[in-house]
């Protein structure tokens, strides 16, 4: 690979940095080639990006970029990339999964809005709702006093009503 290939490269790594939301550092040491096939499948279907980039270029990469200082510590061996514009949580729920299965891929890294997590933090990654399904509990819990208001008025009138029908019922007799 010459200079002008690695510059090209550096770039595009250092572009995928900035617009990403997430991205995560995963060892793919020991998945066959169908397994790693199926799990870019997956990731391209969250929208996420799956790369693997030598570790020196990356290692450029981050120094030219100024940020994310804490992941150049946990580029060593065969190092995946996954990058996210979308759902930052995703890749987190496809790793944690396969890891589980399979006991392979496990998460080395990873940077999820600027925050720093590293490996052992996974499964607390993974079990974190997305924000759509942030947002429909909050407006689920924002509904349900409104549906008990409304409820609570439909009785008010209905008992309003009776009351009125039994004083008519007692004028008439």
């Amino acid at each position: 690979m010459n200079r002008n290939e690695k510059s090209e490269i550096i770039s595009e790594i250092k572009e995928l940095l900035e617009s990403s939301s997430a991205f995560y550092l995963t060892d793919y040491h020991g998945i066959n080639v169908e397994d790693i096939s199926a799990l870019r499948n997956q990731f391209r279907n969250e929208g996420v990006r799956y790369k693997v980039y030598k570790n020196t270029l990356v290692k450029r990469a981050l120094k030219e970029s100024g940020k994310y200082d804490k992941i150049a510590d946990h580029l060593t061996g065969m190092i995946g990339f996954a990058f996210t514009t979308k759902n930052p949580l995703a890749p987190a729920k496809i790793i944690n999964k396969y890891f589980g299965d399979k006991e392979k891929l496990s998460l080395r890294a990873c940077y999820v809005e600027g925050e720093f997590f590293d490996g052992s933090q996974l499964k607390v990654l993974a079990t974190l709702p997305t924000k759509s399904e942030l947002i429909a509990g909050i407006m689920g819990s924002l509904n349900s006093p409104v549906s008990g208001i409304v409820g609570a008025i439909n009785a008010v009138m209905r008992d309003l009503v009776s009351v009125v029908e039994q004083i008519s019922q007692k004028q008439a007799a």
